[in-house]
């Protein structure tokens, strides 16, 4: 249907920007306790975020991802 795309935000400027218009990217994201002991807490995900487009060109996020594919295009063969 036209016109029914739901709208995800801009994790940089807070835009709307329909889903299908959007660039999606995978951020990691750490988190731990800077402790050096054995209690040392550590905590690792990965985010999938959306940029609109502007941002995600001015973020690089197209370099970032066409790298990640030549990358992957290589540990295929």
């Amino acid at each position: 249907m036209r016109g029914k795309e739901t709208l995800v935000t801009c994790e940089s400027c807070g835009r709307k920007v329909p889903r299908n218009k959007a660039v999606s990217f995978e951020k990691s994201v750490h988190f731990g306790t800077e402790l050096r002991n054995a209690n040392d807490v550590r905590f690792s995900e990965r985010m999938k975020v959306y940029y609109c487009i502007s941002c995600a060109k001015h973020r690089g996020i197209f370099e970032k991802k066409k790298r990640n594919a030549i990358e992957h295009s290589k540990k295929m063969f």
